[in-house]
């Protein structure tokens, strides 16, 4: 095995100087380090993580806490795209990832925590959890670093899109489009959940028009049956909307099949609309309103602010950083026809 001794035996430098230059240090020349670095990969020399932890008291390694609640993992469209941004730009700073579990499959399983002590993480980034599971309480109450994707949590920094912004959105442009009679099918009880139901409701007192409970149904995030099943009751009541908005794209298409399978035509009969913006959204006819979020801007923020707390550079007081939105108008949110 290649050590730096060798290397510095055949650049001609001492063991310091290549340790210095392998590791970016500025008072080595840009020619020292070019040299060295490049005598390195020749002689097939790889720095070892467990030396270089012991030394820089630094394991460069990121957990990750994604315990999405559906089970759709990687699958999830729109956190996929946020850790893969995240990963992409933690990367380009040197640091790997790793996803963190409570091995509860195992005799003596370990508590997020634990297991983020057992890997050395230097920081975390949360995304996608269960805040009042008690293992997560408890990797908030300690000192490690953390950033929080997608909600917001008392003393961390928090990464999310503007989710009221993003209701207002749609709300303006069915509003615009002579619709009075809009329903909301949301997902899960959430943060923000709350949040975009409550600018929703903000938005109808706003029009002056009254909120009528009953075009409320609480249905699952990225759940097609379930969603279906809650456009069916807006479809039997006595007066049904003009127009529903759906909590996700990929959930509206269970709303969309359930207003098909009435006979009734998109947007002609009835005008609906998702939230994301995933991809699938724009290739199926008719193309889907929706709100798109920006993952890559919400992956690599949450990076480079974890860095920052890791590295103690630029970090300031936590804070919530909303990331803006963008209204997609597709053609399945058109003019009320009865207008």
């Amino acid at each position: 095995m290649v050590s730096m001794k060798d290397i510095a035996a055949a650049c001609g430098v001492s063991v310091a100087t290549v340790s210095k230059a392998l590791n970016d240090h500025t008072d080595v020349s840009e020619v020292t380090k070019k040299n060295v670095r490049s005598c390195a990969r020749e002689m097939g020399y790889y720095p070892n993580s467990v030396a270089r932890a012991l030394k820089t008291n630094k394991t460069y390694n990121i957990g990750v806490l994604f315990a999405e609640g559906q089970r759709s993992g990687l699958t999830h469209d729109f956190f996929a795209h946020v850790l893969d941004s995240f990963k992409r730009a933690v990367e380009e700073k040197g640091y790997d990832i790793t996803f963190l579990n409570c091995n509860k499959s195992r005799p003596n399983p370990m508590s997020y925590l634990e297991h983020s002590k057992y890997r050395g993480f230097d920081g975390i980034v949360a995304a996608c959890v269960n805040f009042e599971d008690p293992n997560v309480q408890q990797l908030l109450c300690s000192d490690l670093p953390m950033v929080v994707i997608d909600c917001e949590c008392e003393g961390k920094t928090c990464i999310l899109s503007d989710n009221e912004a993003g209701i207002g959105q749609l709300m303006d442009l069915a509003h615009d489009l002579g619709h009075k009679r809009i329903a909301y099918v949301t997902g899960r009880d959430y943060a923000l959940t709350q949040k975009r139901v409550g600018r929703y409701k903000e938005k109808l007192r706003e029009f002056g028009i009254p909120i009528r409970e009953e075009y409320i149904i609480t249905s699952e995030y990225r759940d097609i049956e379930r969603t279906a099943a809650a456009t069916q009751r807006l479809l039997a009541l006595p007066e049904i909307p003009t127009c529903i908005l759906f909590p996700d794209d990929y959930a509206a298409y269970g709303g969309i099949n359930a207003i098909g399978s009435k006979g009734m035509k998109i947007p002609k009969d009835l005008s609906v609309a998702g939230y994301d913006g995933i991809s699938l959204a724009s290739q199926i006819r008719p193309r889907l309103t929706t709100i798109r979020q920006d993952t890559e801007r919400i992956g690599a923020c949450a990076a480079q602010k974890l860095i920052d707390i890791i590295e103690k550079t630029n970090a300031a007081e936590p804070e919530t950083i909303l990331i803006p939105v963008e209204l997609v108008k597709g053609e399945t949110l058109a003019k009320n026809p009865e207008t």
